[in-house]
């Protein structure tokens, strides 16, 4: 792993891909931070009929294919979730997990990313409810937390969380929960009964685009982007299903190659 890359891509689909190809053939460096395949909407596709110069394939063929690409060109591939980005003076700094990567720009393509924040989820962010259990869990070491999720990663962190002295209460994500307290959250409701808690650890495949950056522009629950990708933090790039309608394939595409040279001219001007 490098100490600083040109470029971060935040995404694995079609936007990821033509970002990556177009900066390796910048000459960049590029590491692309994405989830495992089968958490992509579009790996369940039962078949793509319009994309450009391809055949008819299925979904789970076609995110492979973008795989693949991006395996071969990036310089790394950084399989996780981005919790979160920290502008810093002339770079990024991006969170996966307990790991922290830096990058002169960065292009967010990671698709579309369902709010449906439970009742107080985004009122106690940061104040008992945190997305990473192996970040913030020593923190309620010999306490007693709530881990809400049914994927691998939330049986791996509530058994971390056991493995540390937590007192850990599993809850499937597909529930319908409310997150309340005062100074900080201290209460978890489900089915007409309170669990009282010192923290809550929600561990979904990825974190809204509305939560990465801070001071990004959204309309419509898109980014805003103006048409070289820019969004309103410099050097923050976005391409594909993140900018909005329409959600189409060959449209992500071209918005990654887009993103990708507008973020190598970014760089350009940056070295002055």
């Amino acid at each position: 792993m490098l100490d600083l890359y040109d470029i971060i891509i935040i995404g694995g689909g079609a936007a990821a891909a033509s970002a990556v190809l177009t900066a390796k053939n910048r000459g960049k460096t590029v590491a692309v931070i994405t989830n495992p395949l089968e958490t992509s909407s579009l790996y369940r596709a039962e078949k793509i009929t319009n994309y450009p110069g391809l055949p008819p394939m299925s979904g789970r063929e076609m995110t492979e294919l973008f795989r693949r690409q991006i395996e071969e060109n990036a310089t790394d591939v950084i399989e996780g979730r981005a919790l979160n980005v920290m502008p810093m003076d002339e770079s990024f700094g991006v969170a996966v997990g307990n790991d922290f990567y830096q990058c002169r720009s960065l292009i967010i393509a990671a698709g579309i990313t369902r709010e449906n924040l439970y009742p107080g989820e985004g009122e106690f962010l940061g104040r008992g409810v945190s997305y990473c259990a192996t970040c913030d869990g020593m923190l309620y070491r010999g306490k007693t937390v709530a881990v809400i999720g049914n994927s691998h990663e939330a049986k791996e962190d509530a058994d971390f969380l056991e493995g540390i002295g937590c007192k850990v209460l599993r809850f499937e994500q597909n529930g319908r929960y409310e997150i309340s307290g005062g100074m900080k959250a201290d209460t978890v409701s489900f089915k007409g009964e309170k669990y009282p808690v010192d923290g809550v650890f929600i561990i979904k495949d990825t974190v809204s685009v509305t939560r990465l950056v801070p001071g990004l522009e959204y309309e419509a629950g898109g980014i805003v982007t103006d048409r070289s990708m820019a969004t309103s933090v410099p050097g923050v790039f976005a391409a594909g299903d993140c900018t909005g309608k329409p959600y189409q394939l060959a449209k992500a595409a071209g918005e990654g190659n887009i993103a990708a040279l507008s973020a190598c001219d970014y760089m350009s001007k940056l070295n002055g």
